[in-house]
């Protein structure tokens, strides 16, 4: 395929060179009604580029077919046999994989460290969760992805699971062996999904984590606009196999999809695909050269480390991409929070994680020397001013079996079942009716269904206390929690 195209790109250039007017939506007319103030701000091409992909961009009946073949180059690109875009985000990306391959019954195998989405997912769905353990740290307290012998003793305990899905890469930049998890499942005859929202990258060089779609995976979640160019909500779901019905697939994203995509992020990630097959590889080197030369020089700071290997491991995690530094501060004395709060305050830059006791910093191959520098001078002076911070207030950390809850009901039953808010230590043994979210990284503490224990309490509180936010609960400072009502 023509990889120097870029389809829909192309056509909104030559629906500007037309001169169209639209007497449909957008409101805004190309920015002609939007308040000068607005423009001002976001900029007046913005406005020009949002027109309608159906009956503006394309015809009514799409006939021209820019986002369809846009698509085809996107699969063609990464190897994968399907490519849909959504622009709402791989939070909608993996709901459809889900819906998909259990349909609105039955079973599913996920990893416990799986992103709320995928909660989101089960409640939509009613599907019934069969949880795979994921390695928990103890020390570093922390979730490596599950093992492959942990994914198929779950087989063995559930055989009428409908697939499994797994997350890969973290957050923290750690992967899965996606490729023994993929002959697992596939010896079952069950599909894999892949939650890699943070892997769009990945097809793109050898000296990164395995790709999905190479490892064997069926469907595989990407989010552009993590370590990709595109714009906030730009998602792309691969599909390869017979396991998984592609009709089925796009039949499932159209059920939640806005029926008003937006036509910027369709050309975001179209010219971003371009762009990588033209020159990723060496934008991608440069990327990995400069993460590489910035954890040495981060790791001369004192008080400060660069997490890397403790990754890795027989008990750890297969593989890990380089682009996500990962700093310990415990040597300063303060927590992540702490950390991530100063580096805002004082040297304006946001941080792309933060916990009880790290930080990291994404880098794409957007940085450069100068983004790396700014980031290195930044953490020297958290250094030096890590001494008047005072002492962070302790997160009491349960042992990581105690994270492991009990699922007494569906999330569906126990999320739209009848529910009370009650006070954070009367939720003990109670049934959680919301999801307690740690974010970032974003991950469930507890979710609907499941049994809470005084230690999860425990340390959600002592969490809030000392910075950690948890905004996808009903009372985001847990004055209260929301149980099902007995």
């Amino acid at each position: 395929m023509d990889h120097a195209q870029a389809p829909v790109l192309d056509a909104l250039a030559a629906y500007h060179r037309a001169g169209r007017y639209a007497f449909t939506p957008p409101g805004h007319k190309q920015g002609r009604g939007a308040d000068p103030r607005v423009r001002a701000v976001l900029g007046a091409d913005t406005f020009r580029a949002d027109v309608l992909a159906t009956s503006g961009l394309d015809d009514r009946q799409t006939s021209g077919g820019f986002v369809a073949e846009a698509e085809e180059l996107m699969a063609h690109a990464v190897g994968a046999e399907h490519a849909f875009f959504s622009t709402c985000g791989s939070s909608l990306s993996v709901k459809a994989a889900m819906l998909a391959v259990a349909g609105g019954r039955g079973e599913l195998l996920v990893g416990r460290d799986a992103h709320k989405s995928v909660i989101s997912g089960l409640i939509l769905s009613g599907l019934r969760p069969r949880w795979v353990r994921p390695r928990w740290d103890g020390e570093l307290h922390l979730a490596h992805p599950p093992s492959a012998a942990e994914v198929e003793a779950c087989w063995e305990r559930w055989p009428d699971a409908a697939g499994m899905l797994v997350t890969s890469p973290t957050p923290y930049g750690t992967c899965a062996d996606l490729a023994t998890i993929a002959e697992v499942c596939h010896q079952r005859g069950r599909p894999l999904i892949v939650d890699e929202a943070w892997g769009a990258h990945l097809p793109f060089h050898e000296d990164l984590p395995t790709w999905a779609m190479d490892a064997g995976a069926d469907v595989c979640v990407v989010s552009v606009h993590k370590m990709g160019a595109g714009f906030e909500q730009g998602s792309v779901f691969h599909l390869q196999g017979d396991l998984v019905d592609p009709a089925r697939l796009r039949a499932c994203a159209d059920l939640l999809a806005t029926t008003s995509p937006n036509v910027l992020l369709y050309a975001a990630m179209d010219g971003w695909r371009r762009q990588m097959v033209e020159q990723g590889h060496g934008l991608l080197q440069s990327a990995l050269d400069l993460a590489g030369d910035l954890r040495l020089a981060i790791d001369g700071l004192d008080g400060l480390r660069v997490m890397q290997d403790e990754f890795l491991g027989v008990e750890a995690s297969h593989d890990l991409d380089r682009l996500q530094i990962v700093v310990d501060t415990a040597g300063l004395g303060i927590s992540g929070y702490q950390a991530a709060d100063w580096l805002r305050e004082h040297a304006h830059l946001d941080m792309g994680m933060s916990d009880h006791r790290r930080i990291s910093a994404q880098l794409t191959f957007a940085d450069d020397s100068h983004t790396g520098q700014r980031l290195v001078t930044a953490l020297q002076g958290l250094v030096d001013a890590a001494p008047a911070l005072p002492s962070p207030t302790p997160v009491e950390l349960p042992d990581p079996t105690a994270l492991e809850l009990e699922t007494i009901a569906l999330p569906r039953d126990a999320f739209f079942g009848p529910t009370e808010a009650v006070p954070p230590r009367g939720a003990v043994g109670r049934i959680a009716a919301e999801q307690l979210t740690p974010y970032p990284p974003g991950i469930p503490v507890a979710l609907p269904g499941e049994r809470i224990n005084a230690a999860v309490v425990q340390y959600l509180l002592t969490g809030r206390e000392a910075g950690m936010a948890i905004p996808d609960a009903a009372d985001p400072d847990l004055a209260t929690i929301r149980v099902a009502r007995t």
